[in-house]
């Protein structure tokens, strides 16, 4: 991966990602909004809505991520499902103060519920 591709993909930000149906076994794609931590990379979602995306994940870790604002490339990525309680709060709270802007405050009020029932993936390239 050349430098541009890797300080894009370490911005975060919007990008495609395109996955193999669960049940289909046809491709998907759509727009996400993934995360970069520390070195790690993150989709989430709000709590309470299912997501084929995750089902797809679940069922075939390997997925394409499509970087396309100041760099257009089709990335190889694996996903694993983060499950671990406290590894999910420690996360979804950075993505909600550092990611999305929340006050600590109101991130603390919400995150059971984000921990609870929010999807959370992270994904390595391949």
């Amino acid at each position: 991966m050349d430098a541009h591709t890797t300080a894009a993909l370490n911005q975060g930000g919007i990008a495609d990602i395109s996955t193999i149906g669960a049940k289909s076994g046809s491709e998907r794609r759509i727009e996400i909004v993934f995360h970069h931590l520390d070195g790690r990379y993150y989709i989430t979602g709000r709590p309470g809505t299912k997501r084929d995306w995750l089902a797809n994940m679940i069922a075939n870790p390997t997925f394409t991520l499509h970087l396309k604002r100041s760099v257009s490339a089709d990335l190889p990525v694996v996903a694993r499902q983060v499950e671990d309680e406290g590894e999910r709060s420690t996360v979804l709270y950075r993505i909600l103060t550092e990611s999305w802007g929340n006050e600590p405050a109101k991130a603390d009020h919400i995150l059971p519920r984000w921990v609870d029932g929010a999807p959370l993936i992270e994904f390595t390239p391949a």
